[in-house]
């Protein structure tokens, strides 16, 4: 070889970041994000464990339904009628932008686009007083 003097010692120093990276940060717990709930409404369009893996693809797929379909029909869960719609369905229950979807998307580091076309909700005015003061 020949840059032995300098190969070696980089793969050296290479291994030990990538172990310090690995160990850094082994046994410690990572808390999973706490989303506020709809205090009026106990039930979803599917259930709670589907729902968290698969909200996007619904979405998606009511998007697709309702403008390139054009099937405007709402959705019947358990008895009740749902409008496939982020705004005028999801929204109605789920009333903060900031405390509901903004929580689990920053902590997996995800930016939908939603908001690119939607209108966010407007936070109820005693949270922007406390977020003012701080």
């Amino acid at each position: 070889m020949y840059n032995k003097g300098k190969i070696i010692p980089g793969l050296i120093i290479f291994v030990a970041l990538m172990l310090f990276a690995v160990f850094n940060n082994a046994g410690k717990k990572l808390e999973a994000p706490k989303p506020e709930k709809p205090k009026d409404h106990k039930e979803c369009v599917l259930p709670l464990a589907e729902i968290n893996k698969t909200h996007m693809k619904l979405l998606n797929d009511w998007r697709d339904e309702v403008i390139r379909e054009g099937n405007r029909e709402q959705i019947k869960v358990e008895g009740k009628m749902y409008e496939r719609s982020l705004q005028k369905g999801c929204m109605l229950c789920h009333t903060s932008k900031k405390k509901f979807c903004d929580v689990c998307h920053e902590f997996a580091s995800v930016y939908p686009y939603c908001w690119d076309c939607h209108i966010a909700p407007q936070e109820p005015q005693e949270e922007m007083v406390q977020q003012e003061a701080k």
